[in-house]
């Protein structure tokens, strides 16, 4: 039987036998680079982002794309002051924080996605990609942050760190206001025709694993437990750096499919988290994907398809750890993809 790339995701998410490796690598602003549009373009029209996704699947073949444009879409909906440092600088936080104080979290009004911010143009950008490729390609919708780094965005990563241990009741309502925020926006985005919702809390992997667990990992799973309520949508979780001491605490989250960078061992996180969860990545995205040549992204790619083998995780999706850098080579990005399309799994 043929199966086609969307296909081939859902079957990797299932842990079921298809005709080869499935492929997913993170290109969000190597898009816009490919076809020649700047950041600010990209992520201020849904048209555009959409047009830039096709052409890099229509040049690629990837089995998933990814529909993002940076990580301050919900803080902007949430009312948080963003500019651009430049038209090919990505959008990020501009003047004093939003939340300082308990009453800075109240003034915060509900979550409508048809209306605030940018999230308006991420659904219509969701939809435009699903329209053109939704019965080939794997579409992935950036839900943006985990309440955990969306509060750190919201008041400063410092001022959050020193909340927990002299307020961290102001800590927990904004977390809760975040998690409102970004249930609702997945929500929508499914609602889209997303094949899958993909969220970071990359902030939360600084916090050690006890206060991820006491702080962080109960968020994630109340968001998570939230969304199930209205969409079956799988939901992946990312966490930059060496995320190896929280893995088997990730694992618990609800997310299905876990997205782990270059840090991480794979042996031990397939030791760690078992065979129920799909694991996305890990290739170095700069060391590897835009500064070696494609004989090393080649050998780099089949040395990590053989440590999958060996630990027996049927659940993989090859790809680069973190987003792919714009400077990144394509002819590394096609030997990334030959590497998979070689390999039955």
């Amino acid at each position: 039987m043929n199966f086609n790339s969307r296909q081939i995701v859902q079957r990797a998410l299932a842990g079921e036998p298809a005709p080869r490796l499935a492929t997913g690598p993170l290109a969000v602003h190597y898009c816009a680079h490919l076809s020649g549009v700047t950041l600010r373009q990209y992520t201020t029209d849904a048209r555009t982002m959409a047009e830039c996704i096709v052409r890099y699947y229509e040049r690629f073949q990837p089995d998933a794309v990814w529909v993002s444009a940076d990580t301050w879409v919900t803080a902007e909906a949430m009312g948080a002051r963003v500019e651009f440092a430049g038209d090919n600088q990505p959008l990020g936080g501009a003047g004093v924080p939003l939340v300082r104080t308990r009453a800075d979290v109240d003034r915060i009004p509900p979550p409508d996605p048809r209306s605030q911010g940018r999230w308006p143009l991420m659904i219509e950008a969701v939809q435009r990609v699903v329209d053109a490729l939704g019965q080939r390609a794997f579409v992935v919708a950036c839900i943006d942050q985990y309440p955990f780094s969306l509060a750190c965005a919201l008041m400063g990563m410092q001022p959050v760190m020193t909340s927990l241990l002299d307020d961290r009741s102001l800590v927990a309502a904004l977390m809760e206001r975040c998690s409102e925020y970004t249930q609702a926006y997945a929500v929508a985005l499914a609602g889209a025709g997303a094949d899958m919702l993909s969220g970071g809390d990359s902030p939360a992997g600084l916090m050690g694993p006890q206060l991820y667990r006491q702080v962080a990992l109960p968020a994630e799973q109340r968001v998570i437990e939230g969304i199930r309520r209205h969409t079956a949508t799988p939901i992946s979780l990312h966490i930059c750096g060496n995320a190896t001491p929280i893995l088997a605490d990730m694992a618990t989250s609800g997310a299905e499919i876990l997205e782990l960078d270059q840090q991480v061992d794979m042996r031990q996180a397939c030791r760690s988290l078992g065979p129920a969860i799909t694991i996305w990545g890990n290739l170095d995205p700069v060391g590897v994907l835009a500064r070696g040549s494609a004989a090393v992204v080649r050998a780099a790619a089949q040395q990590l398809v053989q440590t999958m083998r060996d630990c027996g995780h049927a659940r993989f999706v090859l790809s680069s750890g973190c987003t792919l850098a714009i400077e990144t080579p394509p002819e590394n990005v096609d030997a990334l993809l030959l590497a998979a399309r070689q390999t039955a799994w």
